[in-house]
């Protein structure tokens, strides 16, 4: 980690689907906010992230305090916007950048210094976090709605197709994205600017940045960790399953 590593933690999220006001983040498991465990995991790695926040509540920002800087989403235009109001706390300061999820509080310290070491080690534009399961089972199941991962022949990642985009036949794959991601900095924010919303959601998809560095020739590559690290919360029945993988 001794390049210029930054870590942008989006976690502007309302949490419509944990059926409550209360910010997704601010969410408890085992007596500690969702956020807190992935501001730790930053504060582990000597980082001071910054973290994207929604325009009308404090209460992470309270909470936190000065262990972060914050950014200040206003309109929620999917995840490549989120990334977007990062940039000018980052710009110019930092080499690379590391996004993690506010809501996904398992990701540890080796892993995302794993990440790094990866990216820095080919050079790459960007490097991802990827499982891969046996099954969509059991505890597993919230993977079925991640984005998949598809390979060429030569087993190169050619791009990540979201789940409400993806064809029969790329829903059965067992790769699934974390969307976990370590990108070269300027490459990051030149390239964001590209992103379309054309596609199911109407989003911004950070994910597409994969499509564009591969159409560019550029590098990239993926690290395979734990499938329990990339457990996330956005129901109330996830926050069960993360709190009985605790």
């Amino acid at each position: 980690m001794k390049n210029k590593i930054g870590i942008v933690i989006l976690a502007a999220g309302k949490g419509k689907r944990m059926q409550s006001e209360l910010p997704k983040v601010m969410h408890l498991l085992r007596d500690r906010p969702l956020i807190d465990y992935v501001v730790s995991t930053a504060d582990n790695l000597g980082i001071k992230p910054v973290v994207v926040v929604a325009d009308d509540s404090s209460l992470v920002r309270d909470f936190l305090g000065k262990r972060a800087a914050y950014a200040v989403q206003k309109e929620r235009l999917g995840t490549g916007h989120a990334v977007s109001v990062a940039e000018s706390k980052l710009k110019g300061k930092t080499d690379h950048v590391v996004v993690l999820y506010g809501d996904m509080p398992f990701v540890t310290a080796p892993s995302i210094k794993k990440l790094v070491d990866e990216h820095v080690a080919k050079n790459n534009v960007l490097t991802l976090m990827t499982v891969v399961v046996p099954d969509f089972h059991d505890w597993r199941s919230q993977f079925y709605d991640f984005g998949r991962i598809v390979r060429d022949i030569d087993n190169n990642i050619i791009k990540i197709v979201e789940k409400r985009d993806a064809s029969p036949k790329e829903l059965n794959l067992k790769e699934v994205n974390t969307a976990f991601f370590c990108f070269k900095a300027d490459w990051l924010w030149e390239n964001l600017k590209k992103l379309k919303n054309s596609n199911a959601a109407g989003e911004l998809y950070l994910t597409d940045l994969v499509k564009i560095a591969f159409d560019e020739d550029a590098k990239l590559s993926a690290v395979h960790i734990n499938p329990r690290e990339a457990v996330g919360v956005n129901t109330k029945e996830n926050l069960q399953v993360a709190q009985e993988l605790t």
